[in-house]
C-alpha cells in the first residue's frame, strides 16, 4: 500500500468540550496522547459544530452538509437516509475497507428505555448501508438499562457485570433530578464502555492484512452523561480543583430565545448546580476524557507496532461540547462557546510541524478532509483542512488568506419551532432567527471570551449585519442531496 492511499483513523467523541485538553492550555486534565497528536499536526481552536445537538451534528459529519440542507435539525425527529451521498460510501468506493465502531446516531431510535419496547434498534445492516463493511453499534449508555440487546450489554453479561452498571445508569437516567449527579462507575476500567469500544477497534485493525487501505470511524460514547468515570481515573481526579468558568447568566430580552434558554435551565436542573455539585461532575467528566486519551494511546502503539502510524491520517473531534455548569447550564443546545466549539486535531501521515489555527472552521471540513485524503469523489459544503497542515494558512498568512471567514451552527428543537443560527467570525458571536433575521445575542469574543455581556441592545449594527449576510451566503453553499 503506497503513501498516496493512507489509512484513515477518525476518532469521534460525544460531548467533549474543546478546552478539556492539555494542548488547549488546560493544565489539569491528563491527555498526553491527544497532546502528541496536536504536536504532530494542526489543532483548530475555533472549530464549530454545525449543531450543538447530537443527531444533526452527526448527520452533517456523515454528509458534509448543513442541517438546513439534510433536514435533521434536532434529536429524535427523523432518520438519516442511506440514499444520501455519504462520506463512508465514497471512501469505500475509493477502495477502502471501512468500519464504524461506537455511536452513529443516524437513526432517531431510541428515545430511551422508557420508550416503546417493540421499537427495533437500527440494525447493523442498516448502519452498514451508509458505507461500512463492519459495524459495532452503541447508541448511548441509557439504552443499556432497557431490554435492548447491544454488543456491550452482551459483553457485560459475559462478565457478570451488567446489573450493577444498570443500577448506576438507571439512577441517573435522562431528565430525572439526578441526571447530572456524579458517580464513580461500579465497573473496573477494563469493562468500561470506552475500553470495550477501543478493544473492538484493536480487533478489527488486527484483522487488516495490509493489501487495502482502511477507514475506521471510532466513535466514543463518552464523555456524554451520565457523569460516571472509571474507578482509576475517578480516583486520580478525586481531590482535583477544577475551576468553574463562565458563571454569568446574560440576559437576552427576547421572548423566544429566553424561552429556549429557560427550557435548557429546566433540563439542566439549574437550581442544583452549586459549585460543589458542578465540581463533582467535572471530576468525573475529566476522568472520562482521560480514559479516552489512554485508549487512543494504546491504538497509536498498535499502529506503531504494525508500522502503519506513518501511513495513517488521524483526526480527533467531537459532535459538540458540554456546558458543565457554565452560565448555569449542563449539556449543550445553545451557542455558548462551551457548547458549540469542538476539539479538532488533524495529524497527517508521518506527522508534521505543529500548527495552531485560530480562524473559524466547520466540523463538515473534517468530512471534506477525509474525502480528500482518500482520493474519493467530493461533495458537500466542507473545505479540506489539508492546506492548514503546511502552516502557511494558520490563522491567515501575510497575504491575508484564511480557511474560512465565518463558522455557523443551528438549533431547532422540534418541527414548527424557530430555527436559531449562531455565527462567528472569531471577533463577534451572534445568534439570530433564521427566518426573520432578528438578532437575540451579540458577544464580543475578544473582550468578553466568557460571554458574560450580551450586547444585543447596544450592538454594532454594520458588523452584525455583515455577519448575518455571511451566514446566509454560507448556508446557500449546499451539498449534494445524493
Amino acid at each position: 500500500m503506497d503513501a498516496e492511499r493512507p489509512n484513515i483513523l477518525f476518532l469521534y467523541a460525544d460531548q467533549h468540550r474543546a478546552d478539556v485538553l492539555g494542548s488547549a492550555g488546560n493544565d489539569v486534565v491528563v491527555t498526553p496522547h491527544l497532546d502528541r497528536l496536536a504536536r504532530e499536526g494542526v489543532r483548530c481552536t475555533n472549530a464549530w459544530t454545525e449543531s450543538p445537538i447530537c443527531q444533526p451534528a452527526r448527520a452533517s459529519m456523515l454528509t458534509g452538509r448543513y442541517p438546513t440542507d439534510h433536514g435533521i435539525l434536532g434529536n429524535f425527529v427523523g432518520d438519516a437516509s442511506p440514499e444520501w451521498a455519504t462520506v463512508p460510501q465514497a471512501i469505500r468506493a475509493a477502495g477502502y475497507d471501512t468500519a464504524s465502531i461506537g455511536k452513529t446516531h443516524y437513526s432517531s431510535w431510541p428515545m430511551g428505555a422508557n420508550g416503546p419496547e417493540d421499537t427495533p434498534p437500527p440494525a447493523d445492516e442498516w448502519i452498514a448501508s451508509f458505507g461500512f463493511d463492519h459495524v459495532v453499534e452503541e447508541f448511548d449508555r441509557y439504552v443499556h438499562v432497557g431490554s435492548y440487546d447491544t454488543p456491550y450489554v452482551r459483553f457485560l453479561q459475559a462478565h457478570d457485570a451488567l446489573e450493577p452498571y444498570q443500577d448506576a445508569v438507571r439512577a441517573r437516567f435522562r431528565s430525572g433530578d439526578r441526571h447530572w449527579e456524579a458517580v464513580t462507575s461500579p465497573l473496573p476500567q477494563e469493562l468500561d464502555l470506552t475500553s470495550f469500544l477501543a478493544e473492538e477497534a484493536h480487533r478489527w485493525l488486527g484483522d487488516r492484512c495490509g493489501d487495502r487501505p482502511w477507514f475506521l470511524q471510532l466513535s466514543f460514547v463518552q464523555p456524554h452523561v451520565p457523569l460516571m468515570g472509571d474507578p482509576q481515573w475517578a480516583a486520580f481526579y478525586a481531590d482535583t480543583d477544577i475551576e468553574r468558568t463562565a458563571p454569568a447568566v446574560p440576559s437576552t430580552e427576547h421572548h423566544g430565545w429566553d424561552a429556549h434558554l429557560g427550557l435548557l435551565r429546566r433540563h439542566s436542573h439549574s437550581e442544583l448546580l452549586t459549585d460543589e455539585f458542578v465540581l463533582a461532575g467535572a471530576r468525573q467528566y475529566y476522568a472520562m476524557v482521560s480514559l479516552i486519551d489512554q485508549q487512543i494511546g494504546a491504538l497509536l502503539e498498535l499502529l506503531e507496532q504494525r508500522e502503519q502510524l506513518d501511513n495513517t491520517l488521524i483526526v480527533y473531534a467531537a459532535d459538540h461540547g458540554e456546558m458543565l455548569g457554565d452560565h448555569g447550564l449542563m449539556a449543550k443546545m445553545n451557542f455558548y462557546r462551551s457548547s458549540v466549539t469542538i476539539p479538532l486535531i488533524v495529524r497527517p501521515p508521518g506527522g508534521a510541524p505543529p500548527v495552531v489555527h485560530d480562524g473559524p472552521v466547520q466540523a463538515i471540513d473534517i468530512a471534506a478532509t477525509l474525502l480528500d485524503t482518500a482520493g474519493a469523489s467530493t461533495f458537500g459544503a466542507g473545505r479540506p483542512l489539508t492546506p492548514l497542515l503546511s502552516g502557511a494558512d494558520a490563522g491567515g498568512d501575510s497575504r491575508g488568506h484564511t480557511h474560512r471567514d465565518t463558522a455557523l451552527s443551528m438549533i431547532r428543537m422540534r418541527p414548527g419551532q424557530p430555527t436559531w443560527v449562531g455565527v462567528t467570525d472569531g471577533d463577534l458571536r451572534c445568534t439570530f432567527d433564521h427566518d426573520t433575521r432578528e438578532v437575540v445575542e451579540v458577544f464580543d469574543m475578544r473582550a468578553d471570551p466568557d460571554e458574560a455581556t450580551n450586547l444585543v441592545m447596544n450592538q454594532p449594527d454594520r458588523p452584525v449585519e455583515q455577519l448575518l449576510d455571511r451566514a446566509h451566503d454560507q448556508l446557500a453553499t449546499v451539498g449534494s442531496s445524493g
